[in-house]
């Protein structure tokens, strides 16, 4: 994990509130003002929160908007990552796909794919690939949540592990060249490292506006990611960072249809 526990319980209370006392916040989480003050001026360094005199704020950049919101967000570069991906997987290819809005692009190109095996924590995926073209798949269980119609926790984390597939697609919300990918959720996070787990490959779909971003919670190790499908090239720095660390780099590519 990028951030500590008690740094990501700071986060927490940040996200509900946009800002904080640092009494009220050590109230609330039962430890000293010292022990926040600690906390918050390691968040700030990294660009996380602002510290003001006696609180602490949370920048409007790293607050991560609604499912619904991103969906709208940069479509024409999902739709070309996700085109991408949909060519890389084959009718009858097993995979695991979690909850990113890039994610539910890639499922809706696979609309035309049949016979896969499909396992997802996104309701959005699997209304797109369910029922359809002899496609099997597989819900997790638990409590979705409202934002984005995910199921997480416990019970998420055990029903991924019943299964071994081909390929684990997930998503990143930053991506720099000294921490690798990052999410801003902790259980998105946690279900993003069992998938990877369980598939042959890992694939991150993320498009160019992740490059040089910072989110609070670390996916992976980034040598454990097998590919990167992105929309356009990274800088040299990230780019370089991508080949020490052994992840191949797919750029998207628009394929022209040629009129019969």
């Amino acid at each position: 994990m990028h951030s500590t526990h008690r740094e990501m319980e700071i986060l927490d209370e940040l996200k509900v509130s946009g800002s904080c006392r640092i009494q009220d916040l050590a109230r609330r989480l039962e430890v000293s003002e010292e022990t926040i003050r600690r906390n918050v001026k390691k968040l700030a360094d990294r660009g996380l929160v602002r510290k003001v005199h006696g609180g602490v704020y949370l920048p409007e950049a790293v607050q991560e908007a609604s499912f619904a919101q991103r969906m709208d967000e940069n479509p024409d570069a999902k739709r070309l990552i996700a085109a991408q991906l949909a060519r890389m997987i084959k009718n009858g290819d097993s995979l695991i796909l979690d909850i990113g809005s890039t994610t539910a692009y890639v499922a809706r190109a696979l609309r035309g794919h049949h016979d896969l095996f499909v396992v997802t924590n996104s309701v959005a995926v699997a209304q797109m690939l369910a029922t359809r073209n002899n496609n099997r798949v597989f819900m997790a269980g638990g409590e979705l949540r409202a934002h984005d119609a995910g199921a997480f926790g416990r019970e998420a984390i055990n029903f991924v592990r019943q299964f071994s597939v081909h390929y684990a697609i997930l998503s990143a919300a930053a991506i720099d060249a000294e921490t690798g990918f990052m999410l801003f959720d902790l259980q998105e996070a946690e279900f993003s490292r069992e998938i990877i787990q369980h598939a042959e490959r890992s694939i991150v779909a993320a498009d160019a506006t992740k490059f040089g971003r910072r989110a609070p919670v670390r996916v992976e190790d980034p040598g454990v990611i097998d590919t990167l499908v992105t929309d356009a090239a990274p800088p040299r720095e990230i780019a370089a960072f991508l080949r020490e660390a052994g992840v191949k780099l797919v750029v998207a590519e628009a394929v022209e249809t040629q009129a019969v």
